[in-house]
């Protein structure tokens, strides 16, 4: 005989059940950079879409899925590529959002034909009928591709895998590229001239750069170079903060008036955009400089060789390496350097024996000028650069006078009046 559930009973079951589903655990919005932020090979998407307005779109949002672009699969560098984009970057960050949980497994389960799913793009209403939306479709055994919906022209990619998931808040799978709304006008997008890298923020967001960073700003010479990039491109050759703080005390390089260190400044361009694996096997090791645009041809310039394994640039006064890429994407390339790079035309040597001691020249003197082609044939080859024995440096013997010292040419007029002496008597015979 079945035992009937008494009314008052029931009631205290059914509230007892809505508490129990009130104090379930409901989604809760998961904070998708910080997530991220675990994979140093996502950290070019990351900064984009922290830089974006999508970052904090999606703080209040949860049953996610992210399709995210490793470093060396994003067309260019992470601010090269949202400087070309611009507004658009928002949005095309936006299509990599999928509003739906979709976890490796679901993508084994797609249907042939795949499956629509709608992204945060369509969300913006910019997006006619559902072109805010993907269709993800399997490619063989352990693959999906995601494009923009058939038959409409765009972009897809394909998944390479999961990255790491939040059941079932958010699920981030890596796509080998970026994948572009249909309509959007990419040929315009490639065809139009970049626009130009901003060499004082490169160097403010790569850290260990504050000091060139602050010159470049207070100088306004970076204006110049970001003209010069629409040219042959440019290679900047950056000190470290190390680098200037390892500077001697008499080398007065603040000190110098403001058009002089603007020359310093220039002295560390070339005006040829060089990558890392060009400089190493340049063809001629003395090249110009920016300075030497504003003086004569043969001066400012740097002579490049590699040395030891890794390229070394001499400026007749310092000696200094390249020591990593900072920035490398054609028409510029940014490389940290271990010394800053000081002029032999405005500074030298020391002549107490160490090396090391950089003495500014006059800082009162003005800007080099232009001169005319005669008068600069000295400076287009260096002086040879003589050097005594370091045991010797300093000794009272002179190593570089061509005369005989005065003892040998006494003697020497002494045998001759002996021989005179002796053959006399013969020819008086």
């Amino acid at each position: 005989m079945r035992r009937q559930i008494p009314p008052v009973s029931r009631l205290v079951f059914l509230a007892a059940a809505v508490a129990l589903l009130a104090t379930a655990p409901a989604a809760v919005a998961v904070n998708v950079t910080a997530v991220l932020a675990a994979f140093p090979d996502l950290a070019d998407f990351t900064r984009l879409l922290a830089s974006s307005p999508v970052a904090a779109e999606l703080a209040g949002r949860s049953s996610l899925t992210l399709l995210a672009v490793p470093n060396g699969n994003l067309p260019q560098s992470a601010s090269a590529f949202a400087a070309a984009y611009g507004a658009d970057l928002a949005d095309v960050l936006r299509y990599h959002v999928l509003l739906e949980y979709l976890a490796p497994a679901d993508l084994h389960r797609l249907p042939a034909s795949g499956k629509l799913v709608t992204t945060l793009f369509q969300t913006t209403g910019r997006a006619p009928a559902d072109l805010g939306a993907v269709n993800v479709t399997t490619a063989g055994s352990s693959l999906a591709v995601v494009r923009s919906p058939a038959p409409f022209p765009g972009s897809n990619a394909t998944v390479l895998g999961a990255i790491t998931a939040v059941p079932y808040n958010l699920s981030v799978l890596a796509v080998d590229g970026l994948i572009v709304p249909s309509g959007f006008d990419l040929a315009a997008s490639e065809s139009r001239p970049p626009a130009a890298v901003n060499i004082t923020r490169v160097l403010a967001d790569a850290r260990d750069f504050n000091v060139a960073a602050s010159m470049l700003e207070a100088s306004g010479v970076a204006g110049e170079f970001e003209a010069d990039e629409r040219g042959a491109g440019i290679t900047v050759f950056a000190p470290t903060d190390d680098a200037f703080a390892g500077l001697p005390a008499g080398d007065r390089l603040q000190s110098l008036p403001a058009a002089r260190k603007a020359v310093v400044l220039r002295f560390h361009v070339l005006h040829s955009y060089y990558p890392l694996g060009s400089l190493e096997s340049i063809v001629n090791p003395l090249q110009p400089t920016l300075a030497t645009e504003f003086s004569n041809a043969g001066r400012f310039t740097l002579n490049i060789t590699r040395t030891n394994g890794s390229v070394a640039i001499d400026t007749g006064v310092v000696q200094a390496t390249i020591t990593r890429t900072v920035f490398d994407q054609n028409p510029v390339a940014v490389f940290a350097v271990s010394k800053v790079l000081l002029p032999k035309e405005m500074f030298t040597r020391t002549d107490d024996g160490d090396d090391s001691i950089v003495a500014a020249a006059a800082a009162s003197s003005p800007p080099p000028v232009a001169t005319p082609p005669e008068a600069s044939e000295s400076a287009r080859t260096p002086p040879t650069k003589l050097s005594s024995p370091p045991a010797l440096r300093g000794g009272a013997q002179d190593y570089g006078t061509a005369s005989a010292p005065a003892p040998a040419q006494a003697i020497g007029w002494w045998c001759i009046a002996l021989v005179y002496l002796l053959l006399l008597p013969l020819r008086l015979v």
